[in-house]
């Protein structure tokens, strides 16, 4: 009987290690689309110096189809961000006098726009018991003359 046991809990302690490694890549698997939809984003609104209208959304759309880029349930955007395609969120920040190398510039008018991505994290019971807001990958892109 002794033996028996010994058995199931090495059996246990495999599985639990397999679950837990491949739990690890898909999560990593899933970061990197993120974090590549957001630096895609970015160089998209800097291409179109911040008029992201029509083409731009469709440029977008198509690489996050190529990508594989999807959120699943929605993206709920943070307080004062405007939801986009429920892909990804962006909110406009005035760049006025905003220090660039030391120097204030207030002369011109200036904005940039916050991206926000989410890492896709579909495991039904966690996310019914907790709201994970740390998986999301933020970023800013340059300022532009309006």
């Amino acid at each position: 009987m002794r033996d028996a046991m010994g058995g199931t809990v090495a059996l246990v302690i495999i599985v639990v290690f397999i679950v837990i490694a491949l739990g690890y890549m898909a999560f990593n698997v899933n970061y990197t689309k993120a974090f590549r939809m957001k630096n895609k984003i970015i160089s998209v609104y800097e291409d179109y110096d911040g008029n992201c209208l029509g083409d731009c959304q469709s440029a977008i759309k198509n690489y996050a189809k190529t990508l594989g880029y999807s959120i699943g349930n929605g993206m709920e955007c943070p307080t004062g961000y405007s939801n986009s395609n429920n892909l990804y969120c962006y909110k406009k920040v005035d760049a006025t006098g905003r220090a660039t190398d030391g120097v204030i510039e207030d002369a011109k008018r200036k904005s940039y726009y916050k991206i926000i991505t989410k890492i896709n994290v579909e495991i039904p019971i966690i996310n019914n018991m907790l709201d994970l807001k740390i998986f999301y990958i933020t970023g800013d892109t340059k300022s532009f003359e309006e």
